[in-house]
Formats: C-alpha cells, structure tokens, sequence
C-alpha cells in the first residue's frame, strides 16, 4: 500500500512511498486539507543520503501506531529540501528560531496557513539523551491544539512576522573596503585548528569556500599564513578518513576533530567545491598531492555520479546494506586477505593506520597516516616505489570492494550543484589540459541548456526525463557561473550568451528593491515568507553566487547594470563578511574581485589558428582569479564587449591585455603575453 508520494520523483519522497503515514507532498491539495478540516500540519523536511532522516523514518514513519495517531490527528507533508531549498530557508529559519538550532530531519509543526508554531529536528520512539519521544511530541501538540490553540496562534504569528522582517537589508552607500579581507582573514586565524586542520570542533566541516578565499588572499597579498592555513587544512583532509583513499572524492564531514571518522555520505556539491579548491592550491603550490586529490575527486564523479544525459546525481547515502559506511571500513583481517602478499600488507596497514581493534565499532576508516619518505625509511624502499606500492594496494582493495552492496544513489540532478560541478570541470579542463574534463564540461552544459529549460524557465530539478520545481535564485547564478567558466575553457559563445540570459533573469524577477535578490522569482508560489538567504551554509547562499556572478559579467561587458546591483549586495554585508567568514566565503572572494584589480585578456583571431591556441594557454595553468578571458572573432554576434573594436593583427591572432577596458599594446607571440602577465601581476 503506497501513499500520494508514490507520484513524486524526487528519490528522497519515493522513498517514504510505501510508509503507513498518509504524506502528502507539499503543495495545494494539503494546505486546503488541513484548512478544510481544521487540522495542525506535521512537516518533515529531509534528504535521500540523510542518515538520521532514515533513523527516524524506520523509528517512527514506518511504526503503524504512530502513522495512525499522525493520519488521524495531522496532515502530513514530506519535503525534499534540496528540491525545495525555499521551502527549508524558511522553515529552517523558523526551527533556530525556536531551538536555537536546526538540521534534518526537520520537524516542524504548522497552522492550516503555513504558520510555523513548534519545531525540532530528529526525535527519537522514546525518550534519549534530553530528547523527548516523538509519539509525547505529537501527543502534546495535539492536546495544544485542541486546548490551547490560541497560544499556538500566537506564536505562529510571531514567527512569521520574525521569518519577514529578517530577509530585509538596509542599503549602505558606503565604499567597498579592503580591510573588511584582513579582518576576514585574521578571524579565520585565529579560529584555526592548527593541531588538525580546519576551523570548529566536531562534528567538522570542509570549508571549501573559506579556503578558497584563503588562497585568493595569498594571491592578492602574498599572505604567507593565509597560504599556510589553507594548505594544511586541505592537507588534513586529504589524509584522513573523510577522503575516499580507494576510489576518490570526499565525504560530507568528519564525526571527529581529526577527519579520521566521516558521516559516510558523498554529496556533489562538496565534491565540486573542494575539487576546486584543491585545483587552485595546487595551481599556487605545485604539490603533486593537490593534484592527485582534485583528479581522483573529479574521476569518481565521473565515473559514479554522471548519468548518461551529462547531468550529475545528487549524492551516494551514508548506509549500504543497511549498515553506515559499510562499504568504505575494514578489519585487518579483510585487508591482509585481500592482498595477500604480507609485506604489500604490512606497508598498507602502517600507511593507513590499520589496527585489529579498528577505529570504528571494530573496522577501521583508512586514513594515512605517515607519509611516503617516514614509510620508505622504515620499510627500507625508496620514497617512489612506496608510492607504486601504496597505488597497486589501493587497486586491489578497490576490487575487492566492489563486490560489496552499494549505497543508495539520490540520480535527481539539481541544477545549482550541477553548476559548481561544471564550473569546476572547466577550470581543472583549462588548468590541466584534460580534454575528458572539457568534453563532460560541454555534455553538461549541452544538457542543461535542453534538459533544465521547461517552457522556457529555467528549472530547480530534473529525474528520468522530467524536470519539476521553479528554479530560485542559487540555480541561475551557479549555472551562470558555469557558464562562464566554460566560455573561458573553450570559447563557444553559446555558453557566454547563456550565461548573459541568466543574470538578465536575476536582475529581471529576483531582485529585492531593497538591494541584494529574493531567493525565489516574483512569480513564484506564494509562502508565508519570500526568503532571502545571505549566509551559505553547505552551499554558497544564492546572493554571493549571485553577485560573483555580476561582477564577472561587468567585467566582460563595461556595463553598470551588472555592476552596481553587485557592489550594492557587498556593502552591507561587509561587517558580516568580517566577523563570520566561514560562512561569507563567496562573499569575500566576491569582495576581492570587486575591489580589484581586475585583468582583462582578449584574444582575437581564428580559433582553429596554432598561434590563437598557443596564446590562450598562457594564462590557463595560472590561479589567476582576478582574471577574466574572451577570446575569438571579434565580430561574431553576442560576442563580449571585450572583444569589440579589437581585430587580428596583420590578419594573425593577437592579445590584449586590459584594466578596465584600458588595454596595453598587443601581445604577437606566447613570450609577450606572459611577461606581460608577469608584470601586470
């Protein structure tokens, strides 16, 4: 017996199909339910690769006693958070708001209006560690209902008029200011683990966009702790156990203060943001383990996450075979089996810091341990033949697990994380020369331009042919990014002219007359609240992607109207970015593109021509992030205004290397573009 989840496509809702609650997804049939029959309404907002939102669905949404006291007492709506991301802003909000602290599964309680009034996340059957029993929650919201609505009311009021009046900004004519990017990087200094790596204690996060910023502030300052900082965390994580050693990509975060334990699940969005990061420390440091991470990261994804369409998949679960990361642990035992031969086993287990006992409930989450000079000296072998050694091992063990059950695969493909994806399949295609990474770049975007479009409306998600949700204002920005980062790979207008179409979209039906943009358009469903999200969270919010965005255009176009909606989102929220820079990560790197100074490259020529090829490969092995590239047939229409008025020289390509549309003498050859580059920089 299925419920009206079984219609949804989002893998997360199907996933409740068959539970005895009577869930209805959100939309119009429920709320008029609940208004039809004067009941409170029991939200559930969660995720496919959540953990504890399957802890709590085979707790309570699957025990038929609770399902019958939740059908005959609520209406019951399931939400996928990552196909509604305005729908968890706001309802998110509400449950800090109420506790002080929010996550997923979200358990929020609403009026028939959508009024928020009570809210939690994970409950457990009975009473644990200071929680109270979900069926004593329901039971009390009931009686409160019935008893005490007025009260109930009240608060639902108080917190809807709380959720409106914290999505306004007050505009600040002020200037952008420079030494908002030292206080932001001396925050994030004092803050830092140098012990293990990283910002906070555990649970532990990556903090892709921090580091991020870290690496820019080395570029634009020579900053050398900024560069210390960022290297190490991304050292750390590289060797503990958040990092798939056997497969590659990382998981979502650590459960420990030293990466040695992770919450098992692989999400894209992490994937893409630290790929990327990787890249540009590698880029700045040569460090062949940089390297090696962004690859094997970009590798799996193409190997486990691509669909055969071009688009990505959302995410793997934490759990196969019903087990948390019972693919990805081992007892000693296993290892020395599958190996077989004992001194590549006794290399292995010193290497990864396998022990009998384990680490984790007695199987050990590998993490390395002891680099590749220590185990050389103590296993007499040179530094190179450890590392041929270590490779062939992680072979193996990878076969061997291949055997095992696989976790769940979330296949929808969200259009926001897909635009991370491809922004950083274009930036390693271009820095790497990977023509693989260009030709899943090209698939990718091919496929949103035709798949993510209905009726000519850029969509949130996309599952086996359909595409569902309005898109908001996270999905227009990270693909625009996208865009223009594959513009800058290969130079197909097409991608540019995209990229051009979706900001023309934001400034058109997202933007708040108060500065900054709404997450939702002005068309869109009305709720209790239009959410405007600043702070990122696990992705970058939609108004940093949104203003990065802007800037980049503006500076391929000269045009103000990208320009100052941009710099008007960044003045206000600089004393934000100053005290909490983790969460302002794009927001920094924004406020550093911002404030200059920008470098400008035009090439204009043929790009079939050897000379064109040889001149765009100059900058392209480069962290150059202050950068922006157009390159081709300078007449060819929707070409950038960089282009314009810019032609071949002697009918041979040339380069122009501009500030602000005010650009030197052109370059002839790959020589003088790169001392050229040198002294600009």
């Amino acid at each position: 017996m299925t419920n009206r989840l079984a219609n949804e496509i989002s893998p997360y809702l199907l996933q409740h199909a068959d539970n005895p609650v009577d869930w209805y997804p959100w939309g119009s049939e429920a709320l008029a339910r609940a208004r039809d029959e004067d009941r409170p309404i029991f939200l559930s907002i969660g995720y496919s690769a959540c953990h504890w939102c399957h802890v709590m669905a085979h707790e309570s949404f699957e025990d038929p006693a609770t399902a019958a006291f939740l059908n005959e007492t609520f209406i019951s709506i399931k939400v996928d958070r990552e196909e509604r991301p305005d729908l968890d802003a706001i309802y998110m909000q509400a449950v800090v708001a109420v506790t002080g602290q929010g996550g997923w599964p979200m358990s929020v309680f609403l009026t028939p209006e959508g009024r928020p009034f009570f809210g939690g996340t994970y409950f457990p059957p009975e009473p644990r560690h200071g929680l109270p029993a979900f069926r004593e929650v329901l039971q009390a919201i009931a009686k409160a209902w019935r008893d005490d609505r007025q009260r109930l009311l009240a608060a639902g009021q108080e917190l809807a008029e709380h959720l409106v009046s914290s999505s306004a900004t007050a505009d600040n004519p002020g200037d952008l200011d420079a030494a908002i990017l030292d206080r932001a990087a001396e925050g994030l200094l004092r803050a830092y683990d140098w012990q293990n790596g990283g910002w906070g204690s555990a649970p532990k996060f990556p903090q892709a966009t921090a580091i991020d910023f870290l690496l820019r502030r080395h570029q634009r300052s020579g900053d050398r702790l900024a560069l210390d900082m960022a290297t190490h965390a991304l050292r750390s994580m590289a060797a503990g156990g958040i990092r798939d050693h056997l497969a590659g990509g990382l998981h979502r975060y650590a459960t420990d203060d030293r990466w040695r334990i992770p919450h098992f699940e692989k999400m894209l969005y992490d994937n893409a943001l630290l790929a990327l990061a990787y890249l540009h420390a590698w880029q700045i440091t040569n460090d062949p383990e940089f390297l090696r991470v962004t690859e094997t990261t970009l590798d799996f994804l193409l190997r486990e996450m691509r669909q055969s369409e071009g688009g990505f998949s959302s995410a793997l679960d934490a759990d196969s075979g019903g087990i948390e990361g019972a693919l990805y642990t081992w007892t000693e035992a296993e290892i020395r089996e599958a190996l077989g031969d004992s001194d590549l086993a006794n290399l292995f287990v010193a290497a990864y810091g396998v022990s009998d006992p384990g680490g984790l409930e007695g199987r050990n989450v590998l993490s390395r341990g002891s680099d590749d000079g220590a185990l050389g000296a103590r296993f007499g072998l040179a530094p190179e033949k450890v590392a041929a050694s270590l490779a062939a091992a992680r072979a193996l063990l990878l076969a061997r697990r291949s055997s095992r059950p696989r976790p769940g695969l979330d296949d929808k493909v969200l259009t926001e994380w897909n635009g991370l994806v491809l922004t950083t399949l274009a930036e390693a295609a271009r820095a790497l020369d990977r023509p693989d990474y260009r030709s899943a770049g090209q698939d990718l975007a091919a496929f949103a331009l035709e798949k993510l479009q209905l009726d000519s409306r850029l969509m949130r998600s996309w599952r086996q042919g359909s595409a569902r949700q309005s898109a908001v204002l996270a999905d227009h920005a990270a693909l625009g990014a996208g865009f223009l980062a594959l513009y800058q790979t290969d130079f197909d207008l097409r991608w540019f002219r995209a990229a051009v179409r979706l900001a023309d979209e934001i400034l058109a039906h997202f933007a708040d007359p108060g500065g900054g943009f709404f997450d939702t358009r002005d068309d869109h469903e009305r709720l209790i609240a239009r959410p405007k999200t600043l702070e990122g969270t696990a992705t970058p919010s939609g108004n940093a992607l949104a203003a990065d965005l802007l800037l980049r255009l503006a500076a391929f176009t000269g045009e103000s109207r990208y320009l100052h909606p941009a710099e008007r989102s960044l003045r206000p929220l600089q004393e934000q970015m100053a005290r909490y820079p983790t969460a302002f990560g794009v927001w920094l790197s924004a406020l550093d593109f911002a404030l200059g100074p920008q470098l400008q490259l035009a090439v204009c020529g043929d790009p079939r021509d050897r000379l064109f090829q040889s001149l765009v490969k100059v900058p392209a092995g480069r962290f150059l992030p202050h950068l922006v590239i157009a390159a081709g047939d300078s007449d060819a229409p929707g070409s950038p205004a960089l282009l314009a008025g810019r032609g071949t020289l002697e009918g041979k390509p040339g380069a122009y290397l501009c500030r602000g549309f005010v650009c030197d003498l052109p370059a002839r050859t790959p020589v003088e573009l790169k001392e050229m580059l040198d002294k600009a920089l």
